[in-house]
């Protein structure tokens, strides 16, 4: 059986997705593979052509449609804990409608978020009289609110990520191309504990000024600022995010000159989280300060978002987002300044809200980095 944290996937999440169907209206979810499976059973399941399907009745028992060769993957995976029933179909069965058998009548259920396409419209053919909705609807205050084992899960891939920050001015010199960094990298993430790479960007000098611009063959000048933001997903399933900025030698006095806004604008929004706190607020503690020394219209993203088994997910940072925070969110705060055909930057940490006030999962410093 695959290793993993019972206390990371505990069992118990199937009963709290089954309660929260019942309680949202729904008759069952369908989840197919992704962070929303993944979430509910530890299964971290290949996302294939093939359906596999577990549906979870608000009444009733559980149980997983799988593709026959792929039912060994199942039995071997941390959903083997949970009691649900698997059902494996062969090659010429009609897996839709044996899930619509087996779930019988139905008014609404809910979708895994990022199911394809192709299986929602299937599954809307096999459950004609069934309205569509997203499971992240019912899954959202479970998967918003962090467990302690989440919590350090997220420490640490935050310290993974820290530790290749540590090495980035090893690879950061005039004459080098972004890609040719970014290669260098994406080699420390792997090399630091990650499973996989989710994102590299490298952005030197105007390719700063676009928040996300991955890679090129732009080779970086003396005097440049060059943004850093990386990030990869954990064996366990847990993301990494942050952004730092560096400069290859003397930088641009304008520069200097935001990039202090800046810094007093993350800190700002760092010191504004705690429960109860609207998401928005923090948001607006840093667009004030931007705001006030003239740049306001420089930036132009929210200020965060959530992280988890997604790099993006609720709750996002941002205005008109009144939900109140609560122990064990987690999310980015990243706000930036960009001037286009210029440079940019932008300082990322991520944030867990604690009962006190809020916890920085990131420690790298947080200056401007001379290389």
């Amino acid at each position: 059986m695959t290793t993993v944290s019972s206390d990371l996937y505990p069992v118990t999440r199937l009963a709290a997705a089954r309660e929260a169907t019942g309680a949202a209206g729904l008759d069952a979810l369908l989840l197919t593979p992704g962070p929303d499976l993944r979430y509910v059973t530890g299964y971290d399941a290949l996302p294939l052509e093939r359906l596999t399907c577990l549906v979870l009745p608000a009444e009733g028992e559980a149980f997983m449609m799988v593709p026959r060769l792929e039912l060994p993957a199942a039995e071997h995976s941390p959903a083997s804990r949970l009691g649900v029933e698997f059902v494996p179909w062969d090659e010429t069965d009609d897996p839709y409608a044996l899930v619509a058998a087996r779930l019988g009548a139905t008014r609404r259920v809910g979708l895994a978020d990022r199911m394809w396409a192709m299986q929602s419209l299937r599954l809307r053919d096999a459950l004609p009289g069934a309205e569509q909705m997203l499971a992240g609807t019912v899954l959202r205050g479970l998967r918003m609110r962090k467990s302690p084992a989440e919590v350090a899960a997220l420490r640490g891939a935050g310290a993974a990520i820290d530790a290749v920050h540590a090495q980035v001015p090893e690879f950061l010199r005039a004459g080098r191309t972004e890609r040719e960094i970014g290669k260098d990298i994406a080699d420390a993430i792997i090399a630091a504990g990650h499973a996989t790479v989710d994102f590299v960007i490298v952005g030197s000098g105007p390719n700063g000024a676009s928040p996300h611009h991955d890679l090129s063959d732009r080779v970086v000048r003396e005097g440049e600022p060059v943004v850093v933001d990386i990030g990869g997903q954990m064996p366990d399933g847990y993301c990494s995010d942050s952004t730092r900025v560096y400069v290859v030698g003397e930088p641009p006095a304008e520069f200097v000159k935001y990039y202090d806004v800046l810094q007093r604008a993350q800190q700002a929004a760092c010191d504004a989280v705690r429960p109860g706190v609207p998401c928005e607020d923090i948001d607006a503690a840093a667009r004030e300060v931007i705001a006030a020394e003239g740049y306001g219209e420089y930036f132009i993203h929210r200020t965060g978002h959530g992280i988890g088994l997604e790099v993006h997910e609720e709750p996002y940072i941002i205005e008109g987002n009144t939900e109140p925070l609560a122990p064990g969110f987690a999310f980015s705060v990243e706000p930036g300044i960009y001037l286009p055909g210029t440079h940019g930057a932008r300082i990322e940490d991520i944030v867990v809200c604690t009962e006190e006030g809020g916890e920085r999962l990131n420690h790298r410093p947080r200056e401007l980095v001379v290389v």
